[in-house]
Order: C-alpha cells, then sequence, then structure tokens
C-alpha cells in the first residue's frame, strides 16, 4: 500500500516545478546547476540537454521531480519533447530515471522515436543495461505512444576542439561514472575513444563509451 501511495505522490507531483531558468552556474555532461535568484538547482541531465546548454549563460530547463522514501532528484530536459520521451521510458516497468537518462544520452529524441516505431531492437541493445527483454517490452509498450521523427532542438551537434585533453577526458570518465559505470574501465574506454578520435567533443565520446562499456 505505501508503495502505491508512494507512486501516487510521485505522478502528482512531477509537476510541481515546471522549469526552472536562472543562470549557468555549472555544468558537465551529466548535471546542470541552475542559479534562479541566488537558488542553485542540480538537475540531472542527458547528453542530448547538455549540447543543448553549452556555451549558453543563461538557461531554462523543463523539469521532472522523482521522490521516493530516500531521495529527491531533480531531471531537467532542454525541451518538453526530451522530457515527454523521459516519462515514458520509466512509464516502462524496469526502466528508473537513470536507466532512461542513459537511453537519452546514448540517442537523440528523434533516433529513439524511430527505433522504437521501426521496432529496432538491435540498436536498443547498444545501450548500456538495455537487453533484449527489456528492449522487447520497451517497444511493445511504447511503439503505439511515441510520436515518429520527432526532433529536439537538444539534438548532439558536433562541437569540435583543438586536441586530445585533460577537459575532456575527466568530464566524460566523470560523466560515466555518475551514470554508475566503474571508474577504471570508464577511463580506458575514455582514452582508446580519444585515442582514435583526438578532436571527438566530450558528448560524442561520451556516447561512444556508452556502447562500448
Amino acid at each position: 500500500m505505501r508503495a502505491k501511495i508512494n507512486k501516487l505522490f510521485e505522478i502528482e507531483s512531477q509537476y510541481m516545478i515546471e522549469y526552472v531558468k536562472g543562470e549557468v552556474a555549472e555544468l558537465t555532461p551529466a548535471v546542470a546547476v541552475i542559479d534562479c535568484n541566488g537558488v542553485g538547482y542540480g538537475l540531472q541531465i542527458s547528453l542530448n540537454t547538455y549540447s543543448a546548454i553549452q556555451g549558453k549563460s543563461t538557461y531554462r530547463l523543463y523539469v521532472y521531480e522523482a521522490i521516493r522514501e530516500d531521495a529527491y532528484v531533480l531531471y531537467g530536459f532542454a525541451d518538453k519533447q526530451e522530457r515527454e520521451l523521459f516519462l515514458l521510458l520509466i512509464s516502462v516497468s524496469g526502466i528508473g530515471g537513470n536507466t532512461a537518462r542513459t537511453i537519452l544520452s546514448a540517442l537523440s529524441p528523434s533516433e529513439l522515436s524511430n527505433v522504437i516505431s521501426s521496432e529496432n531492437v538491435n540498436i536498443l541493445k547498444t545501450v548500456k543495461g538495455i537487453g533484449l527483454k527489456t528492449a522487447q517490452r520497451l517497444i511493445v509498450e511504447l511503439k503505439d505512444k511515441i510520436k515518429v521523427g520527432v526532433t529536439s532542438s537538444s539534438s548532439v551537434g558536433s562541437m569540435p576542439m583543438s586536441s586530445m585533453n585533460l577537459t575532456v577526458q575527466e568530464e566524460a570518465v566523470s560523466a560515466l561514472t555518475m551514470l554508475g559505470f566503474a571508474p577504471a574501465p570508464s577511463q580506458k574506454v575514455v582514452m582508446a575513444i580519444l585515442h582514435d578520435e583526438p578532436d571527438a567533443p566530450v558528448e560524442n565520446v561520451i556516447k561512444q563509451a556508452l556502447k562500448r562499456l
């Protein structure tokens, strides 16, 4: 009974905070801190949202509040479309907030929509933590709810950097660690990617790493 009450409370309260808008105080590929009149809101973000925010001094992030007995987590999204996809993902049994964020980091909103609509199980299985049964369940439960070809301003773009550097490496490893991957293998994969593509932007490095880990 308590679990049902908590779930109901979580659903009803998810839009207590519709969005936060303010100065981008801190930004990593996994977390954005938005300063709203002196209050810093830390929001968990996907790579798509990170790409949209990068280089901006102020930004508005749409919010989903995950309220549980042991935690209160804010997830931030560059637009409502990505948030809607996130909500669809977590409505599927076995998909939590972190897994949904990982999916939205590995695939852009348009890619995810097309993958589910075309029932492409193999692509979904490339996302860390998504096995065959989970991929099939995602498709069965969401294929009639998802919009084909949804576009998003937060799609990952190319932001070339001059050379391989410690900043990209550290940010990528930090983001992967926050997504639940062990630091050592994350470091190894990131270094291998940067060895082959020294000019790769951090969001692309993380997207590739998510498919290798």
